[in-house]
């Protein structure tokens, strides 16, 4: 195992030939406040796996590439579309079912004429 630093992130923009952006997200405890913070910074990082916006990343230290370009994406954990369609399924089921309660309890929808009589009778 070399010791290269290793950072996980979001790809934020892939608008670059063979270069991502990647939101690495960093979580700290204030030292005077004690609250948890949050903190993002943006890495510029060699991309030849093809990573889109959205999907999570890990990259890697090396040497530098260009003037800003000092990392390169070594996997692609998860595809952003996978996540997407992973909930139009269970949206899917949901709507599915909850389509199937609606005809089964629906009340009998009452006759035509009923509202015209009432209508006949006020005037």
């Amino acid at each position: 195992m070399n010791r290269r630093r290793r950072l996980t992130g979001v790809v934020v923009s892939d608008k670059m030939q063979k270069t991502v952006v990647v939101k690495v997200r960093r979580t700290f405890r204030h030292p005077l406040y004690k609250k948890v913070v949050h903190r993002d910074k943006k890495y510029k990082a060699h991309d030849e796996l093809g990573a889109r916006v959205g999907d999570v990343v890990v990259i890697v230290e090396s040497r530098p590439i260009s003037k800003t370009k000092r990392w390169v994406v070594q996997q692609i954990l998860k595809r952003a579309g996978e996540a997407a369609r992973e909930k139009d399924v269970v949206v899917e089921e949901e709507v599915a079912a909850l389509e199937e309660t609606m005809t089964s309890s629906a009340p009998a929808e009452p006759s035509p004429a009923a509202p015209a009589d009432e209508k006949a009778g006020e005037a």
